[in-house]
């Protein structure tokens, strides 16, 4: 047999009791010495802030936001404090557009339907859960700032359940570009939970 055996970790549920988990999960793969960048999906920040108390020095740590007006006109919902302190620690943080929502689903709200962009997320949602959905669009967004190179890269998501958000998915990838989509490939499996919310 010609290939490497590594093991993923199955979580028993989605959401925020598995981010502890996950931070030593991304750790322990960083340390095999192949990424340099680790992309961890964080609306407020509390999340990106565990993983760069673990691994700020080490990596080229980018925290990627939901962009001012998300959830309210002009609101953006980033903790600033935790924002300075993990800038302090040399992270980035970057806000902008959901590639895999964004202006499109502005149009699906005005005049109903969907659009292909809405298809391939609810694809990635449903064949794989929310974390690793997460995990594809932030490593993307994180590749359209400018905030890591196109090459191997951690890509950590989450699911926002009753309990809280926090981090349950994390795969490794080759990220793309928005418009080089298909470009992007998921190059391993590191933790994901074994159901989705709600089911």
């Amino acid at each position: 047999m010609s290939g490497v055996n590594r093991s993923v970790v199955y979580f028993n549920q989605p959401g925020i009791e598995n981010t502890d988990a996950l931070v030593e999960i991304v750790h322990n793969r960083l340390k095999e010495g192949d990424i340099r960048s680790v992309v961890v999906a964080g609306s407020r920040g509390g999340t990106g802030l565990k993983f760069a108390k673990r691994m700020a020095g080490e990596t080229n740590l980018v925290i990627v936001s939901s962009h001012p007006g998300f959830s309210a006109p002009g609101v953006w919902k980033f903790d600033l404090k935790i924002l300075h302190e993990l800038e302090s620690m040399g992270c980035r943080v970057v806000k902008q557009s959901h590639v895999l929502s964004g202006l499109e689903r502005s149009f699906t709200n005005k005049f109903s339907g969907v659009s292909h962009t809405e298809v391939l997320a609810e694809s990635l949602r449903s064949l794989f859960g929310v974390g690793i959905k997460v995990a594809v669009e932030c490593a993307i967004m994180a590749a359209d700032s400018g905030a890591i190179p196109i090459d191997k890269t951690i890509a950590v998501g989450g699911t926002t359940t009753s309990r809280g958000g926090g981090a349950d998915s994390a795969i490794v990838v080759w990220p793309s570009h928005c418009n080089n989509f298909f470009d992007f490939r998921v190059l391993e499996l590191l933790a994901k939970p074994f159901k989705r919310e709600g089911g």
